[in-house]
């Protein structure tokens, strides 16, 4: 498909697409940074332990090569003479070869770090199928390998050829000179030849890995439909998300709707906002039970006429419970005076209406700070407070 094409994926590698590739096995590497590496630790090993490592083989050799009568006549020290030679000469080499293991096993972390998994030797029957690797031999890729491959020739034979021509008088004087000492000076030259072909394959490892870290998260890009497609199974489908949204938004509104009974008073603004208050003898400060605006705001209402909540209408301090007080909470330290005022207002009219008496004065100049009232400065907003 066209959406699925190399054109079409624009879109960077997720954390969830490396971590997968990671698994399968795949992830970056450099041969020539690997090449590079053990090349250059080897010629450095020999540099240090050559010396020592000729000189015990050279002793090995003398010690297996002489023969006194004893030996002639029996196999059995020559035997044990080899054997001891052996793991002589082993114990000797290994340190060689344990540091080039260290530096094959340690250097390819520098690009792709750590990976221990199985799916990358477990079978895969379409690897079988020709096609692909008829199709990966005439590859972007497979190209450059090829480019990559001329380069190298090119590169360490063109400096071998050169160093071994500059020093061809050297070479040459190797003949005149006694055999042990024309030994050491050809291991010599041959150790500083690797060295410096080792050197100069700095320029392809340079060229090389960036290449290959490109080529790697290029190979896992992704089309927009597959980030949208991975998105919704790592966070839900938008749709879902919604609904269950709603249903929750349903259910915290029931929950409210049943609080209102509860309420001391509801203060209006008279339609647009409704704030239910609750407050016990006990409790820090009047709490917030229910709130809304328009029609949620006319539902509390009735809700609270229904069960013969006091319904009062104060739009300024209204709107600053609305805006600047949460459901279940204090109401803000600010609004405490103007709380306090009709709060003591809804008491004493109920005591009023229980045992008669004087009529309460309803409180019309709440104690409403401007700042909490996001409409205060509008002209609409300025009348008085209105009564029950």
């Amino acid at each position: 498909m066209a959406e699925d094409s190399d054109l079409e994926r624009t879109e960077p590698a997720s954390a969830k697409r490396l971590s997968m590739a990671r698994e399968d096995g795949n992830i970056p590497r450099s041969r020539e940074l690997s090449t590079f590496a053990v090349t250059m630790a080897g010629v450095s090993l020999l540099m240090v332990l050559g010396g020592k490592m000729a000189s015990f083989l050279g002793d090995t050799m003398r010690h297996l090569l002489t023969f006194d009568q004893s030996t002639v006549q029996s196999t059995e020290p020559v035997l044990l003479r080899f054997k001891e030679a052996i793991f002589g000469a082993l114990w000797q080499l290994a340190p060689f070869f344990a540091g080039l293991a260290l530096v094959a096993l340690f250097v390819p972390m520098l690009i792709g770090g750590w990976n221990l998994t199985l799916k990358a030797v477990g079978p895969n029957f379409g690897k079988l199928n020709p096609l692909p690797g008829i199709g990966r031999l005439f590859s972007l890729n497979s190209a450059a390998e090829g480019l990559k491959a001329i380069l190298k020739s090119m590169l360490i034979g063109g400096i071998a050829t050169w160093y071994i021509w500059r020093e061809r008088g050297e070479i040459i004087g190797l003949l005149a000179m006694p055999l042990e000492s024309g030994i050491l000076k050809m291991t010599d030259m041959i150790i500083h030849t690797f060295f410096i072909v080792a050197s100069a394959m700095i320029l392809l490892v340079a060229l090389d890995v960036p290449y290959q870290l490109w080529t790697y998260y290029k190979k896992l890009r992704m089309t927009k439909e597959e980030v949208k497609q991975e998105y919704k199974e790592a966070e839900g489908s938008p749709e879902v998300k919604g609904r269950i949204r709603q249903m929750q938004r349903e259910a915290a509104r029931k929950r409210m709707m049943q609080e209102v009974p509860k309420a001391n008073v509801i203060v209006t603004n008279p339609t647009h906002f409704a704030v239910a208050l609750k407050y016990d003898e006990g409790m820090r400060a009047p709490q917030v039970i229910a709130k809304g605006s328009l029609k949620l705001a006319e539902k509390i209402i009735d809700t609270g006429k229904d069960c013969r909540v006091p319904v009062m209408r104060s739009p300024s301090f209204a709107r600053a419970l609305y805006f600047n007080a949460e459901l279940g909470e204090d109401i803000p330290a600010p609004l405490y005076a103007a709380a306090a005022q009709v709060l003591a207002y809804i008491f004493q009219l109920q005591q009023y209406q229980a045992v008669g008496g004087m009529a309460p004065v309803f409180p019309d100049k709440l104690e409403v700070p401007a700042e909490l009232d996001p409409y205060s400065k509008r002209p609409q907003d300025s009348a008085p407070e209105e009564s029950l």
